[in-house]
């Protein structure tokens, strides 16, 4: 993967394209401030570049596994016995799926029963799913079309007419000992493919979209049966096989890609994607319009969070995580979901371990241990809220309209949807004043759904103080969203504000 990095600080703007992009300044609510070694502008071209390469959960993972061992993190096999391999300054990351990681870095000064300092994320993103059987019959006007299925809001009407990639893992076995051991390869076919047709407004009551069936209306045309050969649209492999069931042409433009034999292709996750690239808009540049920012946008700012952060004083005795998770947009409930053992399981683990390296004196671990650990910890449940809609004003409530290019937004809800109270948004506020940020509240006007994230059910399962909070995006839920050019980078310096900072914080607001 080949995003870059945040360069090093230049003491001025960065620049993306030609001009300047414009900074509305934080306001400080002290003097005694933080010196940041990174602008939010050096973040921008990095997160588009991240954007358009990495467009399933799948690719994400692999692109984070990539940058955290270049930056010394260490794998942690979830199969193998971590007894011997944590300590005090180490550096960490394990996966679940493919599909899931959590990465964290101890402090030299951990000592058994300090706390973890997390953030968590999701990287699925609402997107249409190729079916078990994906191959459909050609009709009388000729075009080969895809079965796909909505995941979460997938194939909603913002999906019609986009140019759309086709992506994922695909199941891959190996030749050489007769079929029975398999790995998965990432692919990302390098053109759109897909489409799905509206109908002109000449044809349909309502126009352009007829009843928007997603059974019916909705499968996407992948082609022309007119440009293959009556053999090359022959299915391929013998009834049974997977194969079988899936357009031919695109089994071999997939084993093509990958290189290998149709014959070695076992399954695949592949999903659709719009294949337009992130990129900055507006006058100034001042804004960036992309797929899946829901919630790829928090997640890969958490990740350049824990990256930057320091994190090797003598005096640090916490944990900085980030976990980011699949399934969160269908409840989260998979094991690889926010609702699983997951981030659970991985700091139990961690802090086993490392009750058992540590010297003097050697604690044993159990529900004492893990007890102080989380009555130490704090979550940031981070997935992107809602930006001010100027069109649409009358869908927020007064004081809670958060602005695009200013800072996090606190996400309140009396009735539980989100995890914050006074004392989880008081400590993000702390972070703000000790680095000079801004954070911005919001809440539902009573009239409208609130919606809902990760932090309720991850903090109910480790009793562990948490908030609700994200960064800022317009057109939730489309295929194409919005943020700010400056947004990726005022939320990665938040959250390495937050990492670094826990420790003296925590002391401030123990309960």
């Amino acid at each position: 993967m080949t995003g870059r990095e945040p360069s090093s600080p230049t003491g001025s703007y960065a620049t993306v394209g030609s001009s300047s992009v414009s900074r509305q300044p934080a306001t400080p609510t002290t003097a005694a401030r933080q010196p940041q070694e990174y602008t939010p502008e050096q973040f921008t071209q990095p997160f588009c570049d991240f954007m358009t390469q990495n467009p399933t959960p799948f690719h994400v993972v692999d692109y984070c596994k990539t940058k955290l061992r270049d930056a010394d993190f260490h794998e942690l096999p979830s199969r193998e016995s971590w007894a011997d391999k944590i300590h005090p300054g180490g550096k960490y990351f394990t996966s679940r799926n493919g599909s899931a990681l959590i990465a964290f870095s101890v402090g030299r000064a951990y000592k058994p029963g300090n706390g973890v300092a997390m953030i968590a994320g999701h990287i699925d993103a609402n997107t249409a799913k190729l079916k078990p059987v994906g191959a459909k019959p050609v009709n009388e006007a000729g075009c080969i079309q895809l079965g796909v299925a909505p995941y979460a809001s997938g194939l909603n009407p913002t999906w019609w007419d986009r140019d759309l990639g086709i992506a994922g893992r695909v199941v891959v076995r190996d030749p050489d000992t007769g079929g029975g051991k398999t790995t998965t390869r990432l692919v990302k076919l390098g053109w759109p493919v897909a489409k799905v047709a509206t109908v002109a407004a000449h044809l349909s009551n309502p126009a352009f979209f007829g009843d928007g069936n997603q059974e019916t209306r909705m499968a996407p045309i992948i082609g022309l049966a007119g440009a293959y050969s009556a053999a090359e649209r022959r299915p391929l492999g013998r009834p049974g096989d997977f194969v079988h069931g899936q357009p031919a042409e695109l089994v071999q433009l997939v084993a093509g890609e990958l290189g290998i034999s149709y014959t070695q292709i076992a399954n695949w996750d592949l999903e659709l994607f719009d294949f337009q690239p992130a990129q900055v808009f507006g006058m100034r540049k001042e804004l960036i319009t992309a797929g899946r920012l829901d919630d790829k946008l928090c997640s890969w700012a958490a990740v350049m969070g824990l990256l930057t952060a320091r994190h090797d004083g003598d005096d640090d005795g916490h944990v900085q995580l980030v976990s980011l998770f699949d399934d969160e947009e269908i409840g989260g409930k998979l094991r690889q979901g926010h609702g699983s053992t997951f981030l659970p399981t991985t700091v139990e683990r961690m802090v086993e371990a490392l009750a058992r390296s540590a010297k003097t004196p050697p604690p044993s671990y159990g529900p004492g241990i893990l007890g102080q650990t989380y009555a130490r910890s704090f979550l940031i449940a981070s997935d992107v809220s809602h930006a001010g809609h100027p069109n649409f004003l009358d869908k927020y409530m007064e004081g809670h309209v958060p602005t695009l290019n200013t800072g996090l937004a606190i996400k309140h809800d009396p009735n539980g949807g989100f995890s914050t109270d006074a004392v989880s948004a008081a400590v993000l506020m702390r972070v703000a004043e000790l680095i000079g940020a801004t954070v911005q509240p919001y809440q539902a006007r009573n009239d409208v759904r609130a919606g809902g994230s990760i932090g309720p059910v991850l903090s109910s399962m480790m009793g562990c103080r948490a908030t609700d909070a994200g960064i800022v995006q317009l057109s939730m839920h489309s295929v194409r969203a919005t943020t700010g050019a400056l947004d990726p980078g005022l939320g990665a310096l938040f959250y390495k504000g937050f990492l670094e900072n826990w420790g003296k914080i925590d002391g401030e607001y123990a309960p």
